[in-house]
């Protein structure tokens, strides 16, 4: 999404100020319900563009960037763990006024609205996650790398060997696409030029490694804290989604999560990675109108 198509506004919450990304093109059909969506590690809120463009004219959409993340500064009081994070989504949406929302979540968003859903039910109208970032044990081995970025040690190493942009954002596509030879020309350079931008913020790495070892801590925890546990206290309808060809979380979990939450539903995609809602935004848009639908009824 340009900055042609978005109005980017700030929003103040505890512990920080979140940027909210809301599309400004067309008509606002009327009757739209309210819909958030949280992206995921290393991610921002244009993750989420073309499924809101393919949402618009059911769900009211805005997108946030976590903080640390797209256009958001770092947390003032420098809490990057899970529980951070979701302090700051409630913030916004208490701040807003919107709820309840249908909640989208993909990976790190996917922890963050499956906590808020359980401690915050009244904010929750839905909720759709996109391989969400819940407990594996043992972890599959291509999602070693991003567990060793809760190391830190790391941090230092990665700010010494800036490496070439092209080259690392080369490697981020094949670790979160399906198919990263389908991506278009237009759609790598813009992905080129974000990597660029984030390696002039210092507080960009920092944030990603925080975050990073955020989910590993929140991992750990037991009793009422521990996510799991939260997933079946989840009353909103869920719909699940994951990708077969998901190098960081994978699509075997799926049949954990349908057993935990109490109303869920499951769309698998054969051809996705990580981030199916940019990889296949038709099917997934195609599965949130039959929950919502089914919501309303």
């Amino acid at each position: 999404m340009s900055s042609a198509e978005q109005q980017v506004r700030t929003v103040e919450v505890p512990g920080g100020v979140l940027a909210v990304h809301r599309p400004t093109a067309g008509a606002a059909p009327d009757g739209r319900e309210p819909g958030l969506f949280v992206h995921g590690l290393g991610g921002s809120a244009a993750n989420w563009t073309a499924l809101m463009d393919r949402l618009s004219g059911l769900v009211d959409g805005e997108a946030l960037d976590l903080p640390g993340f797209g256009r958001s500064g770092p947390p003032t009081d420098g809490n990057l763990s899970l529980s951070g994070h979701v302090r700051a989504v409630i913030g916004y949406l208490e701040a807003s006024d919107r709820g309840p929302v249908h909640l989208f979540g993909n990976s790190l968003g996917g922890a963050v609205a499956v906590r808020l859903a359980a401690l915050r039910p009244d904010l929750v109208r839905s909720l759709t996650l996109v391989s969400p970032a819940l407990p594996e044990l043992p972890p599959q081995r291509s999602a070693w790398p991003t567990g060793l970025l809760a190391l830190p040690a790391l941090l230092s190493r990665l700010s010494a060997g800036r490496r070439d942009a092209e080259a690392a954002t080369d490697d981020l596509l094949r670790l979160v696409y399906g198919d990263p030879a389908a991506l278009s020309p237009a759609a790598r350079a813009e992905a080129v030029a974000e990597y660029r931008r984030r390696l002039d913020l210092p507080h960009a790495l920092p944030a990603l490694v925080g975050s990073a070892r955020g989910i590993v801590s929140a991992y750990t925890e037991r009793g009422d804290q521990a996510l799991w546990r939260q997933a079946e206290q989840v009353a909103a309808p869920v719909l699940l989604v994951y990708g077969r060809r998901d190098r960081l979380v994978s699509y075997r979990s799926a049949r954990r999560a349908c057993a935990a939450f109490a109303d869920a539903r499951l769309l698998v995609l054969p051809e996705s990675g990580h981030v199916a809602m940019m990889e296949h935004p038709d099917e997934v848009a195609r599965a949130v109108r039959e929950l919502i639908a089914d919501t309303a009824g």
